[in-house]
């Protein structure tokens, strides 16, 4: 059954403006049902299969002449060639939604696309559920935890399948199959061990000789198998923000994966419970929130740029969303009950943001693990069901 998307409004309107759509995003977050359902009258053409990739490679404008109407080219990522054939026959005719490509991995496809495609394609990513797609596919969180621990992928909640399980074959099959095309990566056992010491350093600071160290390979091999994570759009780098601040800051990026049921596999969480007790709780509900704010501005064809900061010695904010003249801090707490203490490092930057002349416009907003809605000392305090209930704009 295909479900609603809120990504499909986006889709439709901007098919309405450009010749050709690129939809990227992690594998199995939805791309082909959603790109099917919104445009059920387009042509389809799988490009994953080897002899489909050929005949691609072959007789490229032979595969385009064949449909003219609307065309969905699934997996564009393994014949990029196509994108030149693509681009000559949008310049001979530029009517808007005319092909819709479909890909799985951006690691040199963005490349051949803004080469190639560069003013006739907007590019979009459609990433696993956010909490506010959770009714249209009829789910009812029953606590933070499960919500957390079951994660985003679609397919997990449209045929109620076993986290754990459904979490283990998807990362067999990305480790196994994906990497290899995406990058010469000589030890998969190594790789894994890296990618599950990326998930035991969600919602921290990068310190990439600390964690090349860690997993006993090189600086410059941990910064390779990083990027190839962000590629594959599991995690995302949140740079640190500073602006004439007098104190010492921290200016190391911050990583968050961008699915908490993924991190909860990698580090051997097995229950909702387990997860409830765990010593990581904490910055995987950071990482979630940071998610949750990515994800309301993907799926309405948006990039935000997710920011933190600290100071050497002092304040700390988990999240900062700057647009234009204005800056959104968040700081997400996983307890329940609503303390004083949540709030401390928001008063601090506060304090120092008034000290800086043409200072943003600065909202300050704190994510919970609690149900309540209140606001305290000019803080918007959310409980994480109530985290899209303010605009992240």
């Amino acid at each position: 059954m295909t479900r609603p998307r809120r990504f499909a409004s986006t889709l439709r309107e901007l098919a309405r403006q450009y010749p050709v759509l690129t939809v990227t995003g992690p594998r199995q977050s939805g791309k082909t049902t959603l790109c099917r359902a919104v445009f059920p009258d387009f042509a389809y053409v799988n490009l994953e299969p080897m002899d489909r990739r050929e005949f691609a490679r072959q007789d490229p404008r032979g595969l385009l002449a064949e449909y003219p109407d609307g065309l969905i080219l699934d997996e564009i990522q393994h014949v990029p060639e196509l994108l030149g054939y693509i681009q000559e026959a949008v310049d001979e005719d530029g009517a808007p939604g005319r092909y819709l490509l479909t890909g799985s991995q951006h690691f040199g496809l963005s490349a051949s696309i803004n080469q190639s495609l560069a003013g006739r394609t907007a590019v979009l990513q459609l990433l696993p559920l956010s909490l506010e797609e959770y009714p249209d596919f009829g789910i009812a969180p029953e606590h933070l935890f499960a919500v957390l621990f079951a994660g985003g992928y679609p397919r997990i909640h449209d045929r109620g399948l076993a986290p754990e399980r459904w979490l283990a074959d998807y990362l067999a099959t990305y480790v196994e199959r994906d990497v290899r095309q995406i990058a010469n990566v000589s030890s998969l056992s190594a790789f894994t061990n890296f990618l599950r010491l990326c998930a035991a350093h969600t919602a921290q600071e990068i310190n990439l000789s600390a964690l090349g160290a860690d997993a006993g390979i090189s600086h410059n091999t941990a910064r390779a198998w990083l990027s190839i994570l962000e590629t594959s759009f599991l995690v995302i780098q949140c740079p640190a923000w500073h602006r004439n601040i007098r104190k010492q800051l921290v200016k190391r990026p911050k990583l968050h994966f961008l699915d908490s049921g993924l991190v909860c596999h990698l580090l051997g969480i097995r229950t909702a419970d387990e997860l409830r007790h765990h010593p990581l709780r904490g910055a995987i509900f950071e990482s979630w929130v940071a998610s949750e704010i990515y994800k309301h501005h993907s799926h309405r064809g948006r990039r935000p740029e997710l920011l933190h900061y600290r100071e050497a010695r002092g304040a700390e904010i988990d999240i900062l969303l700057q647009s234009g003249n204005r800056l959104i801090a968040c700081e997400a707490k996983s307890g329940a009950t609503l303390q004083p203490d949540f709030l401390k490092h928001l008063g601090t930057f506060s304090e120092r943001m008034a000290s800086i002349s043409l200072a943003p416009k600065l909202s300050m907003r704190l994510v919970y693990g609690g149900d309540e809605k209140q606001r305290r000392a000019k803080v918007d305090c959310l409980g994480w069901r109530q985290v899209h209930d303010m605009p992240w704009d």
